[in-house]
């Protein structure tokens, strides 16, 4: 599978300087946790999953959660499992190309039970997603998953969820943090990624985010998530890839503020599809994308096919950022210091913007180089048009 694998190889060659790099569920942990890109969650209850799976490949899918934790009632899920199981053989069957599939489980002995119910057919899982994550339920869970890896003779990954109230709680956030890190360190190659669980800190105030607001602006929430980057993703090689919270609309909203994106990029060139994505609330969207790479997330939870090739779009790294990555880590093997960005429009200084360099040649690799004269718009348009 590939980002933008979905459109035809003349649209890539005309869309990209390097083309995002194909990868396998048996690729390397460090390619997989960013290749995640839009991971997007469906319910496990869904009677015809198999065909949903493989269509969403088609159309750009490349990480699907499917959960039978809060998406399902608390009466379905025996039913659930079994529709999985039944679901995964008929993927088998049909040796379909399928993107990253994941298992959203509530408990942890549900982990060992699913893998050896699936039998061949966990060849096709790439993982679990852990929710509730703290350091005694995820001592539990990836013990289980230890087992169940070994049972199953496939490795398997982790994503555990950070959505506790005694992570949001301010008294207890720190020994919560310092809790999970030791966790996860203890188990470092089987975890894949940390996600977000921000409906939940909302829960816990009852508190709900507006269309048009994103998830930085409940100060409550950007408070969580800024002590989560601060102790578990770090790039001094202890951190981990930390995705983006969940955007929970995708229907027209009565609006109180004005749209958000701003005309000057779709001028003469797709201006249908600005309105497009205004009326289908994805202008939030695309404002909290940003604001989770500014903050230093990578990826998102997506409960909606409508917002994947958004994030997809918007995780192509562009050609200025690929030539002043290169610039600071040549300069850096040269001894450092300060230089002027190519484009002439920015300092670069070698030391300090190291890492993020490092960072952004890694999403080159896995998302691709958009060309010169591309930018987003033209991605998205071309990743919805096929």
């Amino acid at each position: 599978m590939r980002h933008f694998g979905h459109i035809s190889p003349d649209a890539r060659e005309g869309l990209f300087f390097e083309e995002p790099c194909v990868f396998t569920a048996d690729s390397p942990a460090r390619v997989l946790s960013v290749a995640l890109g839009a991971t997007l969650y469906s319910p496990a209850t869904r009677p015809r999953l198999a065909d949903d799976v493989i269509k969403l490949a088609g159309r750009g899918v490349v990480s699907m959660v499917l959960c039978l934790e809060d998406s399902i009632d608390d009466a379905e899920v025996v039913g659930a499992e079994a529709n999985l199981v039944q679901q995964f053989a008929e993927l088998e069957r049909r040796a379909a190309a399928v993107p990253l599939l994941f298992i959203r489980v509530r408990e942890p002995e549900q982990i060992t039970d699913l893998v050896k119910r699936l039998g061949s057919s966990v060849q096709l899982l790439s993982g679990f997603v852990l929710p509730k994550f703290t350091r005694e339920r995820g001592e539990l869970f990836l013990e289980a998953l230890t087992t169940a890896e070994i049972a199953g003779g496939r490795r398997l990954f982790a994503m555990p969820v950070l959505e506790s109230p005694e992570l949001l709680h301010l008294e207890s956030r720190h020994e919560t943090l310092r809790g999970i890190a030791r966790t996860v360190d203890t188990y470092r190659d089987r975890i894949l990624a940390l996600r977000l669980g921000v409906t939940d800190f909302c829960s816990a105030y009852g508190l709900r985010r507006a269309p048009d607001m994103t998830a930085y602006d409940v100060q409550i929430v950007g408070s969580v998530i800024g002590d989560v980057v601060n102790v578990l993703g770090r790039a001094d090689g202890s951190g981990y890839t930390i995705t983006g919270p969940v955007w929970e609309y995708f229907r027209l909203q009565e609006r109180m503020f004005k749209p958000q994106l701003r005309r000057s990029p779709f001028m003469g060139r797709a201006e249908e599809l600005r309105t497009a994505l205004i009326e289908h609330d994805l202008d939030g969207l695309l404002r909290e994308i940003e604001l989770d790479r500014a903050n230093g997330l990578l990826g998102k939870t997506c409960i909606h096919p409508s917002h994947v090739m958004p994030v997809h779009a918007l995780s192509v790294v562009s050609h200025e950022e690929y030539s002043d990555a290169q610039d600071i880590l040549r300069s850096d093997r040269d001894g450092g210091g300060v230089l002027r960005s190519a484009y002439t429009n920015k300092m670069n200084e070698v030391k300090p913007h190291r890492a993020w360099a490092e960072r952004t040649l890694q999403r080159a690799e896995v998302f691709g180089v958009a060309r010169e004269n591309v930018g987003f718009v033209e991605l998205l348009a071309a990743g919805l048009a096929d």
